[in-house]
């Protein structure tokens, strides 16, 4: 019997947007799903390369303005992969046309944009999620799995960094394509809301709430280029942001992340202590969990690296035989799979534009504390 198609308009033809278009493409090949994901129409504001992206990706049509998209009942599902300042206005005419809607992290530029988006998404009733990817790799997976089989007992520290080096040249201008990451207005913070978000969220997501938060940011280099200006203007995002939390368990955090760490282009590892054991991971070598259970028999207690590759891993059972890893690209067809499935189940997958409410309102009060020099709340 055929399956039901799922047709998706996507809004962006960058890094983003090409991880997109691979999971959809890629899901059904490997999971069972109820629907069928259709590739319709690209959305992007230069005709000729959208042309070109629908080509290359397999999209049906492609056309530059995103309201099109909105406005095709054809389409049911509208994936925002452009940059953040176009996030709120997309969504929440996505949600109002009765679409259903997922959207590049951060969600909004702020907590504030991200509750107009949680409210409209919530109003209409329609399937929504934001692509926070690193949930979805098999390592982080099991360590959730761990955690909620009470394996550490009580949590006592989370630790996490995520470190780059490609802002550092005083050269580098802002604002534009590829480098509007940089542009305040655009992105809305920089380090905070780009690298720490992704530790923020996987961080909540396995030891629960953030309560409070001190931290600091820094700005090195102060005025860049401006490309669509053409003048010389001040940097307004942080390069450099560090913080300190408490969790609602109890547990405390750290967390950092810089763009001038020299030799590291994206270093996300993350460390939790527990009371009976610990759980250390590392994007670069993203298909191993560290694991250390003081439980174990002391002659033999120590450090063990667990290679998930084998079936009973999260989501390996989907791929190759065990031994064969994969990779950075998988952890978005995985959420792809998860979210077609939410359909089918009646059971939205995670994050939902709530749960990303909840990492802005971290992000935001980080922010708020590297101004004030104080502990603030990072509750709504």
């Amino acid at each position: 019997m055929a399956k039901k198609a799922l047709n998706i308009g996507m809004v962006g033809y960058g890094f983003m947007g090409r991880t997109h278009s691979n999971a959809f493409s890629q899901a059904p090949h490997f999971f069972d799903l109820g629907y069928k994901p259709v590739l319709k129409t690209i959305c992007a504001r230069n005709a000729d390369k959208a042309r070109e992206f629908a080509d290359q990706w397999g999209y049906e049509s492609s056309v530059t303005d995103w309201r099109k998209l909105v406005d095709d009942k054809s389409i049911d599902l509208i994936d925002i992969a452009s940059p953040n300042d176009t996030h709120m206005e997309i969504a929440i005419a996505a949600a109002h046309a009765g679409k259903m809607v997922m959207c590049e992290k951060p969600l909004g530029r702020n907590a504030a944009e991200s509750r107009k988006m949680v409210e409209a998404v919530e109003r209409a009733g329609v399937p929504n999620m934001v692509w926070y990817n690193y949930r979805r790799v098999p390592a982080v997976t099991l360590a959730k799995q761990l955690i909620d089989e009470g394996r550490l007992g009580k949590i006592f520290h989370y630790r996490a960094k995520f470190l780059q080096d490609w802002t550092i040249s005083k050269d580098l201008p802002q604002g534009g394509q590829g480098l509007w990451r940089l542009d305040v207005g655009v992105a809305g913070s920089g380090v905070t809301g780009d690298l720490l978000a992704h530790c923020i969220d996987t961080a909540m997501w396995l030891n629960g709430g953030i309560s409070s938060v001190t931290g600091l940011t820094e700005t090195f280099i102060k005025e860049r280029h401006h490309n669509i200006t053409g003048k010389t203007e001040k940097v307004g995002i942080d390069d450099a942001s560090l913080f300190l939390s408490r969790f609602d368990n109890g547990s405390l955090g750290s967390f950092e992340a810089t763009r001038y760490a020299r030799g590291h282009k994206a270093l996300y590892t993350l460390e939790i202590n527990g009371e009976h054991a610990s759980i250390f991971w590392d994007l670069h070598d993203l298909h191993r969990l560290q694991y250390f259970d003081h439980r174990d028999e002391g002659r033999t207690r120590g450090w063990r690296s667990v290679h998930i590759t084998d079936g009973d891993h999260p989501y390996m059972a989907k791929w190759w035989v065990p031994g064969l890893q994969i990779g950075y690209e998988h952890t978005f067809i995985h959420q792809a799979a998860d979210f077609i499935d939410g359909l089918t189940l009646g059971n939205p997958a995670a994050p939902t534009f709530r749960d990303a409410l909840a990492t802005d309102l971290v992000t935001d009060a980080v922010l708020k504390s590297a101004q004030t020099g104080q502990w603030e709340s990072a509750k709504d």
